[in-house]
């Protein structure tokens, strides 16, 4: 006969009869709790290989994004090399309207027109002036100017005008453009302005615009469109 006196007597007698306490848990608990750790293991289970569903599905869209991204890459690239191809095309068409709209443009300057240089005359005109100290690839970049015009002042004077086209002008045509005109007044001895014709300038241009360093002829869409027919 088993005497118990105390709890220690009672958690000895249940050390020793493990199937006590198991019957001893189940009077006292119920199935649901006693169940507890078998289901909170499968639930951690069962929630581990969601999660592994969930990084795997991650994964993919990962990867699908990607494959986005590369494609805009491919795209992005390619939509800048036909911008780089169709730049000097564009280029042309605002250089052939400046100078089919030479005599507009000069009018628009304050100025009448007399006459176009053609590259000939630039050329003889480099030939018969001094050029010392001025550099050959200058010289080189002068004879090809876009639009070289002679014309007459309000006072009926010669003078000239030195236009660079583009169809975005930034801060080279306009450097081009003023230098050409500095050359143009040594190398005749008369006063020449410098400007520049596209559609639209940049900031640089807008500066040289408003300081009256160059003379901006925009060049309408309408023509644009026409001359690239």
């Amino acid at each position: 006969m088993t005497t118990i006196n105390t709890i220690a007597d009672l958690m000895r007698i249940l050390d020793e009869n493990p199937e006590w306490l198991e019957a001893m848990r189940v009077r006292l608990l119920t199935r649901e709790l006693i169940e507890l750790p078998r289901v909170v293991a499968h639930l951690a289970k069962s929630m581990d290989e969601r999660f592994d569903e969930v990084n795997k599905q991650l994964a993919q869209i990962d990867e699908r994004f990607a494959q986005v991204d590369r494609r805009f890459d491919k795209l992005e690239s390619e939509v800048q090399a036909l911008r780089n191809d169709i730049a000097p095309m564009k280029g042309a068409h605002a250089r052939n309207v400046t100078i089919d709209q030479a005599d507009l443009l000069v009018e628009a300057m304050g100025l009448t027109w007399r006459r176009t240089l053609a590259h000939l005359d630039i050329a003889e005109l480099v030939r018969s002036s001094d050029t010392s100290g001025i550099p050959s690839n200058e010289l080189i970049s002068f004879r090809l100017a876009d639009l070289i015009v002679e014309c007459a002042d309000a006072a009926g004077e010669t003078c000239y005008a030195a236009v660079e086209a583009s169809f975005t002008v930034n801060g080279r045509d306009t450097r081009r453009a003023m230098r050409n005109a500095e050359y143009l007044v040594r190398f005749t001895g008369r006063p020449a302005r410098a400007a520049v014709a596209g559609e639209r300038i940049d900031d640089r241009t807008r500066e040289d615009v408003e300081s009256g360093g160059v003379f901006w002829y925009p060049l309408d869409p309408l023509s644009l469109s026409v001359a690239a027919e």
